[in-house]
């Protein structure tokens, strides 16, 4: 993991409001599912080798919280939803391997990262997001205080 400052941009896509607990039961869950619509209607519209972000945002308050998940691109599209990445700091965690597992596992990892009593990083709940660099390869950056 390193630490890194980004500056903004403008992400389009495919939006949906959802919280942690939800998206654990597969009746409730809708992160999935805006995935399924974003490979079959938005992605063959864009050009190739477009990198794909999965984007955190609007979070009501922390985990536990309800929060935004967008699936989409920075090609501009008006007709999508829109949401800017936040400017500032972030935790940048690499994966790597079949996906989305490898993310999966990833967040497992972030999430046990941001548990531990000793850790020196307090999490911003503006914007998160992962970008998908390729087939097996992504990063998920975490917003820190």
């Amino acid at each position: 993991m390193t630490k890194v400052t980004q500056k903004s941009k403008t992400i389009y896509g495919l939006k949906v409001r959802t919280t942690n607990e939800k998206e654990m039961n597969p009746e409730t869950a809708k992160i999935g599912a805006l995935w399924g619509e974003y490979f079959a209607k938005i992605l063959p519209t864009l050009p190739e080798g477009t990198q794909g972000y999965g984007v955190y945002a609007n979070y009501a308050s922390d985990a536990f919280g309800e929060f935004d998940v967008f699936a989409g691109s920075e090609v501009v599209n008006d007709a999508l939803e829109k949401v800017t990445l936040e400017e500032g700091n972030y935790l940048c965690f690499k994966t790597n391997g079949e996906l989305p597992q490898a993310v999966i596992d990833t967040w497992g990892e972030i999430w046990t990262y941001f548990s531990d009593e000793h850790c020196k990083e307090v999490r911003a709940y503006k914007t998160d997001y992962e970008l998908y660099l390729n087939e097996s390869e992504a990063e998920i950056y975490i917003g820190v205080e």
